[in-house]
């Protein structure tokens, strides 16, 4: 597996992070931060599950080219 783009990586981890943060110093409630962090995660797996389909999309996550 390999970062094909590494923009959106860094914004689903400073997102993560801060979230995680935030729940950590009791900022958000829990469950607001759970929800949170549930839909960054989704966006990021949805993106992988949709490029290993076919489908037209920047995943964060993806295949490695042939040659690397």
């Amino acid at each position: 597996m390999k970062i094909t783009n590494p923009p959106k990586a860094l914004i689903a981890l400073v997102a993560l992070v801060c979230l995680t943060l935030l729940m950590a110093l009791n900022s958000i409630e829990e469950a607001t931060g759970t929800g949170l962090i549930g839909s960054i995660l989704g966006y990021a797996i949805g993106n992988g599950i949709a490029a290993r389909q076919g489908q037209p999309v920047s995943p964060i996550i993806g295949r490695r080219p042939d040659g690397e």
